[in-house]
């Protein structure tokens, strides 16, 4: 029985699409938060990779999220998580689940992986969404997870859009 387990695991991993379809990073204060590089690559059908080089010019040491996930239903519309988030808090403690989930989707492709205060160049180089890392289920369909940064009176947005597809026929 065990064997069966891991035997199934890979083609479940097969039965699952889920990647970037688009990516929109806006400092509104330039003179805070530059983003030299905001891009996402096509590596083939199901994988495409995100690339960000920003660079914060003056120490950040308190740093909130408002973290938004909107489902696609003629139109974005908001789905099941609007929370804001103290990002120094969260990187002394974890505390917060859903910021551990979407933290845990990139930690291993950024140098974002420190406390505060935050400066100078912060990059994700090479990020692509893996389906075994994502703890949560979702329902297939299309998302966009909104990131409004605020950084004391300074702001900033990252967009993501992303397809989640479950197949479950092309497990077997």
């Amino acid at each position: 029985m065990r064997s069966l387990l891991i035997c199934n695991q890979p083609c479940f991993q097969d039965a699952v699409v889920f990647k970037f379809t688009n990516f929109v990073c806006e400092s509104y204060n330039k003179s805070f938060v530059v983003f030299n590089t905001c891009r996402l690559k096509a590596i083939n059908r199901n994988k495409v990779v995100f690339n960000m080089n920003a660079t914060i010019l003056h120490p950040a040491n308190a740093i909130t999220i408002r973290c938004r996930l909107f489902k696609k239903a003629n139109g974005f519309k908001p789905w099941m998580v609007d929370r804001s988030i103290d990002v120094c808090r969260y990187m002394r403690t974890g505390y917060d689940p859903y910021l551990k989930i979407v933290f845990g989707l990139f930690h291993d492709f950024t140098n974002m992986n420190h406390t505060c205060p935050y400066v100078g160049p912060q990059i994700l180089n090479g990020f692509y969404l893996r389906p075994e890392m994502l703890r949560l289920p979702l329902p297939t369909g299309d998302y966009l997870l909104a990131l409004h940064w605020i950084f004391g009176k300074n702001i900033v947005d990252t967009n993501a859009s992303f397809s989640f597809v479950e197949d479950l026929l092309k497990s077997k």
